[in-house]
């Protein structure tokens, strides 16, 4: 199987239960990599955590979700990240965040940076978003890119995901030119429509896939939301039936690991977008990011890479 290595912040995540709530995990590329993981790929997590129980706790579960967690390392003092989920009648989510003091943001000035960061050069595919840009120092935004293109010299792929989260940045231009770096060092551009409208004022996916093309990212995959998405090609793949979703957290995620799924294992991007549809359906009709598998996911590959 296709070794992959995901960057980014994996967080705490408080979900409603009822009148309480309940204590999980989550974040963008994290949920990618735990959906990868349970498809059979051979999946590493580079990020940092805290060395607080609950951190710890968190690294355990991901261990157990079948994550290599070698790259997952430990700051002294800072704790994970924190979030909380609410949900409206439809299930869309709002979010509130505790994660200015992140153990993530110091991921490549901790010890230990620089041997995980030289064994992710020898990835097949490596995958970050805008998130993990927005969540670094710009110094070490830099070395991150510079992982990047160390991937693709050596032959293998990097994919991409526009996630874009006003808060976590000073200004949209500041993002703008963040976004604009990472396609220039991606393959496989994941970018969602509504998150390229808000930050850039794009009008439609033809715009959006045209720039990041033009930028140096030549697969660009358009999330549309109910509608489906927009391949390279211009074809737009809606999804196989109307959803009524409980929850929207982790959705594009969800669509972004069936989607690099199906291409890694030789799949077309139609194939692939038609993964990627079917894992996030499964994903929005549970709560949480990461919900836990049950015998209607459709994971294709079962932990020893054997057909389910």
């Amino acid at each position: 199987m296709s070794r992959i290595v995901c960057v980014g912040e994996g967080m705490l995540e408080l979900t409603r239960d009822g009148e309480d709530w309940r204590l999980g995990y989550g974040g963008d590329t994290l949920n990618t990599a735990i959906h990868l993981a349970r498809m059979g790929h051979a999946v590493g997590y580079f990020t940092a955590i805290g060395a607080d129980p609950l951190s710890q706790e968190m690294k355990r579960r991901w261990h157990d979700e079948g994550l290599d967690v070698s790259r997952v390392l430990t700051h002294p003092e800072r704790p994970a990240g924190l979030y909380a989920i609410n949900t409206d009648a439809a299930g869309e989510r709002t979010f509130t965040y505790w994660r200015e003091a992140s153990a993530a943001r110091e991921i490549f000035a901790l010890p230990g940076a620089g041997s995980a960061v030289a064994d992710s050069e020898q990835a097949d595919l490596l995958h970050f978003s805008l998130i993990t840009l927005a969540i670094l120092p710009p110094e070490h935004r830099g070395a991150l890119l510079a992982l990047a293109a160390r991937v693709r010299a050596r032959g293998g792929r990097v994919s991409f995901d526009g996630n874009y989260r006003a808060r976590l940045w000073p200004d949209r231009g500041e993002a703008v030119r963040a976004r604009d770096a990472a396609l220039a060092v991606a393959d496989i551009g994941l970018p969602t429509l509504d998150d390229e409208a808000a930050l850039s004022g794009a009008e439609d996916a033809a715009h959006v896939a045209a720039h990041w093309q033009a930028h140096g990212c030549a697969e660009v995959v358009v999330k549309l939301g109910e509608r489906g998405c927009r391949l390279a090609d211009g074809a737009v793949v809606p999804p196989d039936a109307r959803l009524q979703p409980l929850d929207t957290s982790g959705a594009g995620d969800a669509f972004d690991a069936g989607y690099l799924s199906g291409r890694l294992r030789g799949g077309s991007p139609d194939q692939a977008a038609r993964e990627g549809h079917a894992l996030a359906a499964w994903a929005i009709a549970r709560r949480g990011a990461i919900p836990p598998r049950d015998p209607d996911a459709p994971y294709k590959l079962s932990s020893t890479g054997s057909p389910e």
